[in-house]
């Protein structure tokens, strides 16, 4: 399969996105692929390669672009900011919309760990996105950054379907957390789904990290992420 990798220019900065397409010679709908804390790495970049094995164009944009590169992925994700993030965000949207390779009327997103906060985010803070896919995003209650709202403080912008795969075992997003969010989205009436997996934590899809990977919990969630793309996109 094509992958690629590409700088977008964002607020004047240069952004790389690391990107696959579908096989096949014509448009197919597109998923962005939001990176967890370890940013766009081995695993962020399987994902992405995964979903372009199952027939979409996939895209993710390095969201750490504007901080030091000598800084250690903990350090980068506690400098983000929810205002920059979704410049980043859309921008990436723009490239999709532009690519010949692309069905942009068909747009989804996805997210693993601070991935999943942003999935939920730009649910609400963009309405090109037709379905979204969260995966035990946590700190939805937390504002990134000065002058604007946590994403739960959002959710009755949200403006597409919505997945979310929980660890019974997480502490963030805890199954408390996981209450919260059932509540406020039942209470906007927003379409939503959440599977809870048994005997996993946070991170059970990193495949690259031993301790944490739960394979049963990653088999299961892939099949309902894919399933629940083929019937939104």
């Amino acid at each position: 399969m094509p992958s690629f990798s590409q700088t977008l220019r964002v607020d004047g900065q240069e952004m790389a996105v690391y990107g696959n397409l579908a096989e096949g010679g014509g448009p197919s709908a597109a998923i962005v692929v939001i990176q967890h804390a370890g940013g766009v790495d081995a695993f962020t970049r399987a994902m992405v390669d995964r979903l372009a094995a199952a027939g979409y164009a996939a895209v993710a944009p390095d969201l750490y672009h504007r901080l030091d590169a000598a800084l250690d992925p903990p350090s980068k994700r506690q400098q983000l900011k929810d205002k920059q993030i979704i410049a980043d965000v859309n921008a990436t949207v723009d490239f999709l919309y532009d690519h010949s390779g692309v069905d942009a009327q068909r747009l989804g997103i996805t997210g693993f760990c601070m991935g999943g906060r942003v999935v939920y985010l730009m649910a609400a803070a963009s309405p090109r996105f037709k379905a979204a896919v969260a995966y035990y995003g946590g700190n939805i209650m937390v504002p990134w950054g000065e002058g604007v709202e946590a994403p739960f403080a959002r959710t009755g912008e949200i403006n597409c379907p919505i997945m979310f795969h929980f660890g019974e075992n997480d502490t963030n997003p805890s199954l408390e957390d996981m209450l919260k969010l059932d509540q406020e989205l039942e209470r906007w009436e927003k379409q939503h789904q959440f599977h809870v997996y048994p005997d996993a934590g946070h991170a059970f899809m990193d495949f690259t990290n031993p301790q944490r990977y739960r394979e049963a919990a990653a088999t299961a969630s892939w099949a309902r992420t894919l399933d629940f793309f083929a019937r939104h996109l």
